[in-house]
């Protein structure tokens, strides 16, 4: 184990090398100081509950889990670790006074100790089955409980890790509880080698992100510049490859809702330019969310440009359809729209979601597509047919207010292996 720790520093230090040069020429900062684990000066370091979450998706779902942790342990302090810039506007903007952000370290030895000198954490809290072996092995060393929450185990992650075999199981070793998201992460996570008896399921975090605000939808249609008498439907975190289907499917659907308008949300920010030539290309104007709310083209295509703003605006949706889906990537959350009351369409690539796209198929509060035509016909069925809307938003909340209790659930883990610490 120890040269296969000596091993994959090495390699990331490599990838490290070689990276940097291709981040600074496309302007990305780098929070190099952070990363290292050198931390801007602030208060004596006191003992602290270290939550780490990659990006948006992640510090959203952190959000109640912080909250949750405050209520438990009020005096313990909370610092949360996120590699974005994104996810740490999020933490920011939704944790206020409640929690302390930092960049997460880099996991080189040298980093990711500096790190754990500055926060001083009791435990470790990581989201979604990040697996860091430099700082999980230097703080089993500490005596520092870690526990994964939200776990999943996708089925391209569960096919790479099985080639690890008895690396795996040391990699999870430290890992004092496992709290996964479904009974078949459970499994997978004992068959790569975590021990069972540290293994639950607990839910899904995202079935309890926090509610809108009182008045959210007039607020968002003022934003956007919206008539509240034409419908809209949203394409939220869609891939490359998705936004021409997505783009054919509106030329379609207007041929029969000609007042229909759209909202499409590239998953990468990145990617608006991109996106902005192909609606271009198909002979459309568009609009992105900053430079709005001003007079517009009502037919212009708005694109979204702005981090962590989706799951609100679902709210203002007649229809919505969830990206990463009809392409191979595994799709992304769909219980942020079934919790607002919306019918929700995604194509057939859902191994990241399964469980919720099962249940969200199961109530009858979703619906497949497989290509532009089918997105197309299934948009225009159900804008023309508003009860039925209005019973597939309503079995959709209820299928994901059904499971909720993940926090409580995952809480309980965590007091569980943490509770003298905490």
């Amino acid at each position: 184990m120890r040269a296969a720790h000596t091993v994959y520093t090495a390699a990331l230090r490599t990838l490290l090398v070689g990276y940097a040069p291709f981040a600074l020429a496309r302007r990305r900062r780098l929070h190099l100081r952070e990363r290292l684990g050198r931390y801007r000066a602030g208060p004596p370091p006191r003992p602290c509950g270290w939550v780490h979450a990659v990006s948006v998706g992640e510090t959203m779902a952190a959000v109640p889990l912080i909250e949750g942790l405050r209520r438990r342990f009020p005096d313990l302090p909370v610092t949360i670790t996120t590699v974005t810039d994104t996810g740490a506007g999020i933490a920011r903007d939704r944790l206020g006074g409640l929690a302390t952000h930092r960049y997460f370290p880099l996991d080189l030895p040298g980093a990711v100790e500096r790190a754990i000198d500055a926060i001083q954490p009791r435990f470790l809290v990581v989201l979604e089955t990040e697996l860091w072996p430099n700082l999980f092995r230097a703080l089993a060393r500490r005596g520092v409980p870690v526990v994964v929450v939200n776990g999943r185990i996708s089925d391209r992650s569960f096919r790479r890790y099985r080639w690890l075999g008895t690396l795996m199981r040391q990699l999870l070793d430290p890992i004092s509880a496992l709290a996964m998201q479904s009974a078949e992460d459970a499994r997978r996570a004992i068959a790569l080698g975590a021990a069972p008896e540290r293994v639950f399921v607990t839910g899904n975090l995202k079935t309890e992100l926090a509610s809108d605000p009182a008045g959210g939808t007039t607020m968002w249609q003022r934003l956007l510049g919206l008539d509240a008498e034409r419908p809209l439907w949203i394409a939220g975190s869609t891939h490359r490859g998705e936004e021409e289907a997505v783009l054919d499917a509106h030329a379609r659907a207007r041929q029969q809702v000609r007042a229909l308008e759209l909202l499409l949300d590239p998953r990468h920010p990145e990617r608006v330019p991109e996106v902005e030539r192909v609606i271009r290309s198909r002979g459309l104007a568009s609009v992105r969310r900053s430079e709005l709310p001003t007079r517009r083209d009502g037919d212009a295509v708005i694109v979204l440009d702005t981090i962590g703003e989706l799951a609100q605006l679902y709210g203002v949706a007649d229809v919505v359809f969830v990206g990463g889906s009809l392409v191979p990537v595994g799709g992304h959350n769909m219980l942020e729209p079934a919790l607002r009351r919306k019918p929700v369409l995604f194509g057939p690539h859902t191994s990241n979601f399964r469980d919720a796209a099962d249940a969200l198929l199961g109530a009858d509060a979703g619906a497949v597509v497989r290509d532009a035509t089918e997105l197309g016909d299934a948009l225009v069925g159900l804008l023309e047919d508003p009860a039925r809307r209005a019973r597939m938003g309503s079995a959709g909340h209820a299928a994901v207010v059904a499971r909720q209790g993940a926090v409580s659930e995952t809480l309980d883990v965590i007091a569980r292996v943490c509770g003298s610490r905490a």
